[in-house]
């Protein structure tokens, strides 16, 4: 029997990763222990219970960026993290830890490897981050979503999918997806969001924009966000919606996108051959940019900054592309070309590539 520390949170893009790996090794290893380390207050505390997974929280101890009173408490904060993990991988008997970044991983590894437990990790972002380019430094397993990712002994493994998504059949469940949104079969559909709170440009501009692309024959099903600050512009096709918990329908019915370039959502819509519009968030370190890059060289997408994503974009050149068919076909195929659904499966493979053989000792 297996035991496995997978490691990871505060954001869906550490968290649903990480969820996607955890369970295809409950679908295989029915005899596995499956534990997730994670913080209190991160998206993990309700998704990682909710999914019937063990969490393990340690603090949330992110790294001091100037030199002030918080770094001083720093170094012994992280240390009594780093030895919190360790007691768990001797206690539980871990046999190899998992990172997939965020503040928890980097006391993850620096357990691990005191440990001598092997560490596996997976790098969703194009750019990397501080504790995956640390993590990497001890050890030769790294997964990377996005070819080209510079952090040590990287292997091209792609993004781990939730099952609805890896295993969508875009064409069979369309005419369902439509009835699902209220949405006519007769006109291509226009997928927009932002992410769960929502883009303040994307929503604003969408919205300002409503009639023009409803006039050129498109229909919109518009994900607001739980935040949004618009109005419905109340359009017989213009579909206004704050949250959609069935996103796998939405990307069923979807033609298009306009969308923020979070390395999940550039997968998924690359894996099922959705072209987009990315609008790449202008806040952090500017890695929506780069997670775009692939799919733009591919002519799968078409990247715009936040700033430049104004209605006369929209309503000049959007509109344009909406309505050439052909190249929006090119589009599609280009997408596809970059995507990946078996990510979870190579990620899976990477891990048990790092077991040692079972009866190593735990010391």
């Amino acid at each position: 029997m297996t035991t496995y520390l997978l490691a990871g949170g505060g954001t869906a893009g550490h968290v649903n990763p990480l969820l996607a790996v955890a369970d295809r090794i409950r679908f295989l290893e029915a005899d596995a222990t499956v534990l997730v380390l994670g913080t209190a207050e991160g998206l993990e505390a309700r998704l990682v219970p909710a999914r019937g997974y063990e969490l393990i929280a340690v603090p949330r101890v992110p790294f001091p960026r100037r030199p002030n009173r918080a770094a001083l408490r720093f170094l012994p904060r992280f240390s009594a993290a780093v030895r919190l993990v360790r007691d768990v991988i001797r206690s539980r008997h871990v046999d190899v830890v998992v990172g997939f970044g965020g503040y928890v991983s980097t006391p993850a590894y620096l357990a691990a490897r005191r440990a001598e437990v092997p560490i596996v990790i997976h790098e969703a972002n194009a750019r990397p981050g501080l504790a995956n380019k640390l993590g990497a430094r001890f050890t030769r397993h790294v997964g990377v979503a996005f070819s080209g990712t510079p952090i040590r002994h990287a292997r091209f493994v792609g993004m781990p999918l939730r099952p609805e998504i890896e295993e969508l059949d875009r064409v069979a469940a369309r005419p369902a997806a439509l009835a699902f949104f209220g949405l006519d079969p007769e006109r291509p559909v226009l997928l927009v969001t932002g992410g769960s709170l929502g883009a303040r440009t994307l929503n604003a501009t969408m919205v300002a924009s409503a009639r023009e692309i409803v006039a050129a024959g498109w229909q919109v099903l518009h994900i607001t966000g739980s935040k949004a600050e618009v109005a419905d512009p109340e359009l017989p096709d213009y579909h206004l919606l704050a949250y959609c918990d069935r996103m796998d329908l939405a990307l069923a019915a979807a033609d298009f996108a306009v969308t923020r370039a979070g390395a999940a959502t550039v997968s998924e819509l690359c894996a099922l051959g959705i072209p987009a519009v990315y609008v790449p968030y202008p806040v952090g370190n500017g890695e929506q940019r780069f997670n775009a890059a692939p799919v733009l060289a591919a002519g799968g997408g078409v990247v715009i900054a936040d700033a430049d994503f104004v209605p006369a974009f929209v309503q000049g050149e959007l509109v344009t592309l909406l309505g050439d068919r052909a190249r929006l076909g090119v589009m599609a195929r280009g997408a596809a070309s970059v995507g990946a659904r078996d990510g979870t499966a190579r990620m899976l493979d990477l891990v048990h590539g790092a077991l040692v053989p079972v009866g190593r000792s735990h010391a």
